[in-house]
């Protein structure tokens, strides 16, 4: 295995900002008797927010795409069965989604189920997701003309082609505007690391014209990233105790897409 030392971290603050409805679904024991039939995650104080794990799935798709890796030698059956989920993993030892998302060891099987893949060099998960929180105050002109305390509710109608009997749903959503406080924290284990970092950053862009959640086909989901800061928190610094608390750069995605950041990384 390489050798890994902790380097560094980049941090990344800021906010996602609902620019349509957006559904992250909640699990089956959160309907209620007489509730909608969709409703969306929320914390523990019946907030609706953003799952790290939801952010993580979706960033690490669309780079998957973007990388060329959406062909059956390129994914690995992370879960088999009718409704299989796959994913990509490889042994190349420079692989951008391996390198950020990680590589666990293991025997795998490629997405034909045929082939068999051995993972010899695992490597530790670079980025990680924090959940992200609902910003009360971006809701805060909107919030008497909800439908239920910090969402609203759409309904749908689906329609049998031969019947033309109707099939009436409801859908919580997050209502449009909503803003939501996000971290994701990059571990610079190697110089080479620093480089890596623009995939982090062209994820996102990747995400910002895509969708968040459920039915992006429908309308769902679109979102930006807004308020953005990073900062670097160096392997001294952690020894020292001595932090910096100004970001080595701030603003747009697009305007931290256009900055030489690794250069910032001292």
């Amino acid at each position: 295995m390489e050798e890994l030392k902790l380097l560094g971290k980049i941090v990344i603050k800021g906010k996602i900002k609902a620019l349509t409805g957006l559904h992250i679904g909640g699990a089956q024991g959160n309907t209620e008797i007489g509730g909608v039939d969709n409703s969306v995650i929320k914390d523990e104080e019946g907030k609706p927010y953003i799952p790290g794990s939801s952010l993580k799935g979706k960033l690490r798709s669309l780079l998957e795409n973007h990388e060329g890796y959406l062909s059956a030698t390129k994914l690995v059956l992370q879960k088999k069965g009718a409704e299989p989920i796959r994913i990509h993993i490889c042994n190349e030892p420079e692989c951008p989604v391996c390198i950020i998302f990680g590589r666990n060891h293991g025997k795998y099987t490629l997405a034909d189920n045929q082939t068999e893949l051995v993972i010899s060099n695992a490597t530790p998960t670079r980025l990680y997701f924090r959940d992200a929180c609902l910003d009360e105050e971006s809701i805060k002109d909107i919030k008497p003309n909800l439908d239920l305390e910090w969402t609203e509710v759409k309904f749908e109608n689906s329609i049998d082609r031969i019947t033309s009997a109707a099939n009436p749903r409801q859908t919580e959503r997050v209502p449009r505007g909503a803003e939501f406080c996000f971290e994701l924290v990059y571990n610079v284990l190697r110089e080479e690391d620093k480089e890596l970092f623009s995939k982090v950053l062209t994820a996102m862009k990747l995400l910002e014209d895509d969708y968040l959640g459920g039915s992006g086909s429908r309308g769902y989901g679109k979102i930006m990233f807004k308020d953005l800061a990073v900062y670097w928190k160096s392997r001294e610094e952690y020894e020292t105790g001595n932090f910096s608390a100004q970001p080595i750069v701030m603003g747009s995605l697009e305007e931290l897409m256009q900055k030489n950041i690794p250069q910032l990384l001292k």
